[in-house]
Order: C-alpha cells, then structure tokens, then sequence
C-alpha cells in the first residue's frame, strides 16, 4: 500500500509538472487563445472553447497517470477505476480553471487540491470501495 500511494504521488509530480509542456500550460488559458487571435488578426469565437479543450486533456492524462499504481499494484474493480477517471479528470481540469482563468487560488492550492484528491482516491480504493457504490 505504501508503493502505491508514493507512486501515486510520483505520477503527480511528473504528469503536473514534467510531461506538461510550456504549450500545454499556455493551451489552458483563455487569456492565450485571447492574445493569440489579437496578434495575428483571427475573430476569437473561433476559438473561445478551446482552452476547456486544453484542461480536459490535462485533466485526463493526470487522472489516469495517478490511476496507473492502482491499477498494477491492488486489487481494483474495473467501475472503480473508471469512476474515479471521470471524477478525478473533472476535478482536476475545473481546480486548474480556478487557478488558470478564473485567478481564484493559487499553484499552492492548487497542488493541495490535487494531492487530496490522489490522498481521498487512494483511501476509498483500500478503506471503501463501496463508497462510489457497485454497478
């Protein structure tokens, strides 16, 4: 159990802050996309959904790197996995929204948020998996 939560967290690290690319974080933000289209003379509405297209791809990647030592190491029913796909990507992109377009927290919080999220994942797989109830 022990691996599996420090390999949660390692996969945090790496997917947050190593795989992401410089473009990525640009990607998230609207105000990019809004300068983007300033600069080379493009009508914005074009575009004006893109940058939730950038935190959604994010927020997938992140969930299911954190979901990978799980997935390898325990036991873990395949609705389980795929439960906590869906809420930890929705999470993930909506907390990087606050923190990226909305200016509402920090990175700080931000990093907090997601280290609760792996920290409540990985306690409900071990302690309750019925928590997220059975299909």
């Amino acid at each position: 159990m022990v691996k599996t939560i420090l390999l949660m967290g390692w996969m945090h690290l790496i997917c947050d802050f190593v795989l992401q690319p410089i473009c990525l974080s640009q990607l998230k933000c609207k105000s990019w996309w809004v300068e983007e289209c300033k600069k080379n003379n493009v009508d914005f509405k074009k575009y004006q959904g893109d940058y939730i297209s950038a935190l959604l791809m994010h927020g997938f990647t992140w969930s299911i790197m954190i979901l990978i030592p799980p997935m390898f190491l325990m036991d873990v029913p395949n609705w389980l996995l795929i439960k906590f796909f869906i809420i930890n990507a929705g999470v993930h992109a909506y907390v990087d929204d606050l923190k990226a377009n909305r200016f509402k927290i920090n990175l700080w919080t931000d990093q907090l948020i997601h280290i609760i999220q792996i920290l409540v994942t990985f306690y409900i797989i071990v302690f309750n998996p019925t928590l997220l109830g059975q299909n």
